[in-house]
């Protein structure tokens, strides 16, 4: 009897086992074959990670395979196409936009505190009663210092929604008291034109720096209309170290330099049919001379200024090769906060040239690595250095050639600078020490540097101190070898730098650019042609301006 109990078990068990292997094969077939049926050229890549969430022997986290996936396919493109998560979208958008929410305050983090360095006129925190030299030590009744502080954790909790308010702890002149202020967020300006100011007797110089924002031709109208008031009669616009932005904006800005019916910039693609941008002839300078100043930095939207300004014989483009981007950017935001940045178009400069560099899909490293091997070539340095196609050759309006391919090439070059290009030099701009020693010296004398009412009497008094001396020492205990024949040498370059970054802890931007850049090469070049009339439209048709060059 039991003899048959067993044999009937082991019978039940195989083939209660089949049953159960037939059903598991059937729900894996039935998947499989469900898959199969519902996959498309167009869906792959969500089946995969369907089957990889659903089937993988291990937990996995599919937001992060997911977002790992679209950066590497958007790696495949062209350099220029990006993804941009949604925790960075927000200040992407910033810079576009060219404003944000927020306290109208600039800091610089001493010792693990922030300190304010700088207020808006009239901003939030001017209103409220900050002023500079104050520490912040509590933001919303939180201790706010410390090694974990950096600048974005700054940013993203002191700027916030316009009308919102922020509380803030505040140490002043050292004492331990805590002042008390709550502060309501308001628009602020990311300006874009840092500075502007008559840099010669009739010359306006004014400074695009960084990018074109959706502000940026209020900026330069502004800043325009008050040179002309002066009685600026010619101007140098500034667009070294300049990466680009908003193709619109560029457009508006060439357009007041151009008579009417002249073509600005087109752009077309795959997707995306003929654009051309041509003046419409209410430009505020018809006729002024005009100098453009590029370096290997100038890319896209600096490029279609300088292209549009070259083409059309208007200005003189002055500096070195720009960077070589003719590629047109479209910014797709998703739902889940996240965005793409995609190429939809090239863009071409009125005589047909599109100057974007050579590049291969999904190449993006080399293509980097392409420009660097172009600036260690030399380049920056000798003419006859910079390589370029002259079978891409095209004409301006005037019958001057030009040429396609690599960025704009200047029609008047001028090499790097190097009087102020030691080692000791490049080791304080590296290490951060004009920066820094900047701010203790302000703080430690800002008693004194606060009588001063313009940015120019605080300069004379700057050069009676022994500033030289001081961030020397300062440089030596922060980690730089003291040169004494290098500091000797290249004491004016180091000197020129440490009163700018000082004044600019006082002034901003407009009384920094005005003493670094007071005794620069490719500005005095520009002076010089505009002296010598090279810049007026007749003069660059005819090519007066290579003259002597």
């Amino acid at each position: 009897m039991g003899a048959k109990k067993t044999t009937w078990q082991i019978a039940t068990s195989i083939a209660v086992s089949l049953i159960i292997g037939i059903l598991i094969g059937n729900f894996i077939s039935g998947k499989s074959l469900g898959r199969s049926l519902f996959l498309t050229p167009n869906n792959k890549i969500n089946v995969i990670l369907d089957i990889i969430n659903e089937d993988y022997v291990d937990p996995i986290n599919l937001k992060e395979m997911t977002e790992g996936a679209i950066v590497n396919i958007i790696n495949e493109l062209d350099p220029h196409s990006n993804y941009i998560p949604g925790s960075e979208l927000q200040t992407v958008n910033v810079d576009m936009e060219g404003h944000f929410g927020g306290i109208g305050a600039s800091f610089f983090i001493h010792k693990d505190t922030i300190v304010i360095t700088n207020l808006v006129y009239g901003g939030p925190s001017s209103q409220a009663g900050l002023l500079p030299g104050d520490r912040i030590i509590y933001v919303n009744d939180s201790l706010f210092t410390g090694p974990e502080i950096t600048e974005d954790k700054i940013l993203n909790t002191l700027r916030g929604p316009v009308g919102s308010t922020v509380k803030l702890g505040i140490q002043r002149d050292f004492s331990d008291a805590i002042i008390t202020y709550r502060i309501k967020r308001n628009n602020i300006l990311l300006t874009t034109v840092k500075a502007f100011y008559e840099v010669k007797k009739g010359i306006g110089f004014i400074k695009i720096y960084d990018k074109f924002s959706h502000s940026t031709y209020d900026e330069f109208m502004q800043a325009a209309t008050k040179l002309i008031a002066q009685g600026c009669t010619s101007f140098i616009l500034d667009l070294r170290m300049n990466s680009g932005g908003s193709f619109e904006v560029a457009g508006k800005i060439i357009n007041e330099f151009l008579p009417a019916d002249r073509m600005i910039v087109y752009a077309e693609g795959k997707s995306f049919p003929r654009i051309e941008t041509i003046s419409d002839g209410s430009g505020i300078f018809p006729e002024n001379q005009l100098v453009v100043l590029i370096d290997q930095m100038s890319a896209s939207a600096s490029e279609i200024v300088a292209g549009a300004i070259q083409d059309n014989d208007r200005g003189l483009i002055i500096g070195r090769r720009s960077f070589g981007k003719g590629l047109v950017q479209n910014q797709i935001e998703l739902s889940d906060g996240s965005a793409v940045r995609l190429t939809i178009a090239r863009y071409y400069t009125p005589s047909g040239r599109n100057i974007q560099r050579k590049y291969q899909l999904g190449k993006s490293d080399e293509y980097n690595q392409e420009w660097i091997n172009r600036i260690n070539s030399g380049e920056g340095f000798y003419e006859d250095s910079v390589k370029i196609d002259k079978s891409l050759v095209y004409n301006t309006i005037s019958g001057r050639p030009v040429y396609g391919n690599g960025g704009i090439m200047p029609d008047i070059f001028v090499p790097i600078d190097t009087t102020h290009l030691s080692t000791y030099y490049i080791n304080l701009n590296n290490k951060d020490i004009f920066n820094k020693f900047a701010f203790e010296y302000s703080d430690k004398n800002r008693k004194i540097l606060n009588t001063f009412k313009d940015h120019l009497s605080m300069l004379e008094y700057l050069k009676t101190q022994p500033v030289l001396y001081e961030i020397v020492r300062f440089a030596e205990e922060n980690g730089v070898k003291k040169r004494t024949f290098m500091i000797n040498r290249y004491s004016n370059q180091i000197l020129l730098t440490t009163y700018a970054c000082i004044l600019s802890n006082f002034f901003g931007d407009e009384a920094f650019y005005q003493v670094y850049l007071s005794d620069d090469p490719v500005i005095a070049k520009a002076i010089e042609a505009i002296r010598k009339g090279d810049a007026f439209p007749q003069t660059i048709a005819s090519m007066k301006y290579k003259e002597l060059q």
